[in-house]
């Protein structure tokens, strides 16, 4: 399958990047973004541009790609509602959009967030732009998945870019074993995220056994997680 993934140098972004380049299901990997990523790979092409969801200038044959995943995302905070839902909402919604129109038959997969409010009319700001995202990227016409990771634990030697999060991942570290046997419904892993988005995408289109929001149980099961995690996967 051809992918394009937004957010590729973020923490999820990395890990999910990293997933990518390793499946062989995967062929090719158009990453769009800011940044250069400094990572070569047969499989891999990047596109550098201020707007990294602008589609209408790149000349891109949005039919050609089989699945996009979006890890492009930003902490709320100390932000306002109106900059954080043109970051979170409308950034997300102007990639979106013309990639629905170009193949009905691709696969969104959103990074989204644990405690998303699907009503939108809660008291948590961003929970609210959140499910307001999610609510329009499923009425769009293509196959649209949900993914609510809850605490993510970075594999593989992928770290977050935020220096708070790289600090609070290096105190917690030591929890995630203990968490992942007490609550493992509320953990999961960037190795574990990128191998679900495959897994949705690889389903193809129509696939009824798979639901559309999907938490971090749902996630483990489809990366391969946990006791059941297949042995060519550990």
């Amino acid at each position: 399958m051809n992918v394009i993934l937004f957010g590729a140098t973020g923490m999820i972004g990395r890990g999910v990047l990293r997933e990518c380049l390793r499946d062989d299901s995967v062929e090719s990997v158009l990453a769009i973004g800011r940044t250069p990523l400094a990572v070569t790979h047969p499989k891999l092409r990047e596109l550098v541009q201020a707007d990294p969801t602008d589609l209408s200038a790149s000349g891109l044959d949005l039919a050609s790609y089989d699945a996009c995943f979006f890890c492009l995302g930003i902490s709320s905070f100390r932000m306002k509602e109106e900059e954080y839902r043109r970051i979170t909402y409308d950034l997300t919604l102007a990639a979106a959009r013309p990639l629905a129109a170009a193949n009905p038959r691709l696969t969104f997969a959103y990074v989204s967030g644990e405690g998303t409010d699907s009503t939108e009319r809660g008291r948590s700001m961003w929970a609210r732009v959140k499910g307001k995202t999610e609510n329009d990227l499923l009425k769009l016409p293509f196959e649209a998945y949900m993914f609510r990771p809850g605490i993510v634990r970075p594999d593989r030697g992928v770290p977050s870019k935020t220096p708070l999060y790289r600090a609070a991942y290096a105190v917690t570290a030591p929890l995630f074993p203990v968490l992942g046997r007490v609550a493992p419904d509320l953990l999961t892993t960037t190795r574990a995220i990128g191998r679900a988005m495959i897994a949705v995408a690889a389903a193809g289109p129509g696939d009824a056994d798979t639901q559309r929001i999907l938490r971090p149980k749902d996630i483990n099961r489809l990366g391969g997680e946990g006791p059941e995690r297949p042995a060519d996967l550990r």
